[in-house]
Formats: structure tokens, C-alpha cells, sequence
């Protein structure tokens, strides 16, 4: 009796792969990473470089996004004739979706490619292998702190990203009108309603945390030399923008229900 074989093209082999390793990996994280010996100062360091040192970009990216936004918006509001709706529009786009996506996607380019790069370059050297020998836990100094400090910190620059890119959008609205301060906001604010706020902030949490494991998978499963690591910072940087996109669609449909 012949026997039946089921054959896989190559490439879906490599993605159910990658994602169960990936799963593995995931899992460990949270075996290991909350139980002692806790590595508070490497966190610490890793929380100002992944968020203070990404301010910069994130702040001047929301910044023209706001201005960009609403100087593209007023002239189809204006013919309308509902321009004095600019302000709410603009804010529920930014804070529910737009801050956050570009946002993450900007912490995805910079943050996971830099893990990758980093920690893909330690495994070709062998400085993984040099920490195991010498009796310190790599996971948890490598991979736990720099996860941890990608999850927490992306939630706060979201929201100080949001805050700039409305001030953006109120620069951009005063080039055609004169609009208080205390209005455009006060407009922004009396539109916005608590889910629409809390779902955006706490998508980003997953968002940090995907950006974050991944990096690190990439970088730590790095291979095949200097070819290997720039590998692993391109992979990095893609996985985890589709993986972005993958839980913005899945929030999204989680709120609804709610």
C-alpha cells in the first residue's frame, strides 16, 4: 500500500519554522524573565536607549505628521464647509490610529534592527557562548531587559508622540486661521472618549513587546558571519512592522466588540 506523504513548498516549511521557534522564544521570555537574578541596571540602561535616544526621531516624525495632516485635511473640510470639525478629526485619527502605527512602525525600524544588528553581531563573536562559559545568564541580560524595556517604553512614546503631533496640528491650522490654544484643544478633547484613548494605549504594549522579542530572536539566532547579522536586522525590521500591522487588526476587532 502506498503511502501518502504530504509535501510543503519550502518557504511555508521555513515560516511554520521560524513561527514555533519564535513561539519557543516568546515562552522562555516569560519562564525566565520574571524570576530572579534580576538584571535592574542593564533594564535601566536598556529603558534610555531604547526610549529617550528614540525620542528624537519619534518626536520630529509625529510633529510633521500632525502639521502634514491637517494642512491636507482643510482645504476638503473648507469646501465642505465643515472646517470647524479639524481639530476633533485630527485628534481621534492621531490618538486612536495614526499616532500609534507610525509611531510603532518608527520604533520598529530603529529599535529592531538595532537589536538585531547588536545582539546578531554578539552571536557570530561568540560573546554569547563567552557569557554562558562564564556563568552568566544571557537570556535574561540580553534578551529579558532589552524586551522589557522595548514593551514599557513604547507606550510612552506614543503618548508623547500623540501630544506633539496635535501641537503639530495646531501650528498647521493657524497658517490659515487664527485658532486659540485653549479652543483646538478644548474641541480635541470634548471628541475624544475613553475607548478611544485606552485601547490605543494599551495595543502599544504589544506592540513593544513584538518589536522587542523579535529583535532579539533575530539577532540571538544569528548566523553566517557579518552576511548573517545584516540578515538578522532586515528580518527583524519586517517581522515585526507585518507583526504590527497583524495586532492593530486584531485591536481593532477586539474594540469593536467591546
Amino acid at each position: 500500500m502506498a503511502k501518502f506523504e504530504l509535501t510543503l513548498p519550502e518557504n511555508t516549511r521555513r515560516f511554520l519554522h521560524d513561527a514555533g521557534e519564535l513561539s519557543r522564544f516568546a515562552a522562555r521570555f516569560f519562564a525566565e524573565g520574571f524570576s530572579p537574578r534580576y538584571e535592574v541596571l542593564e533594564f535601566v540602561r536598556q529603558c534610555f536607549v531604547v526610549g529617550y535616544k528614540s525620542l528624537p526621531l519619534a518626536g520630529l516624525t509625529a510633529f510633521i505628521m500632525g502639521l502634514v495632516l491637517t494642512m491636507q485635511l482643510h482645504p476638503t473640510m473648507v469646501y465642505y464647509g465643515v472646517e470647524a470639525m479639524i481639530p476633533a478629526m485630527v485628534g481621534i485619527s492621531i490618538v486612536r490610529e495614526i499616532g500609534p502605527i507610525l509611531t510603532a512602525l518608527i520604533f520598529a525600524g530603529k529599535i529592531g534592527s538595532s537589536i538585531g544588528a547588536e545582539l546578531g553581531s554578539m552571536k557570530v563573536t561568540e560573546q554569547i557562548d563567552a557569557m554562558e562559559v562564564s556563568g552568566t545568564n544571557p537570556f535574561k541580560y540580553l534578551v529579558v531587559t532589552r524586551t522589557l524595556a522595548a514593551t514599557l517604553m513604547l507606550p510612552i512614546l506614543v503618548i508623547i508622540a500623540d501630544a506633539i503631533s496635535l501641537y503639530g496640528s495646531y501650528l498647521g491650522i493657524n497658517i490659515y486661521e487664527n485658532v486659540s490654544f485653549y479652543l483646538f484643544f478644548k474641541q480635541i478633547f470634548d471628541h475624544l472618549l475613553f475607548m478611544d484613548v485606552v485601547p490605543a494605549v494599551i495595543k502599544t504594549f504589544f506592540f513593544g513587546f513584538a518589536v522587542g522579542i523579535i529583535g532579539c530572536y533575530k539577532g540571538y539566532y544569528s548566523s553566517k558571519g557579518t552576511e548573517g547579522v545584516g540578515r538578522s536586522a532586515n528580518s527583524a525590521v519586517v517581522v515585526s512592522s507585518v507583526m504590527i500591522f497583524i495586532l492593530d487588526l486584531l485591536a481593532v476587532q477586539i474594540t469593536d466588540l467591546l
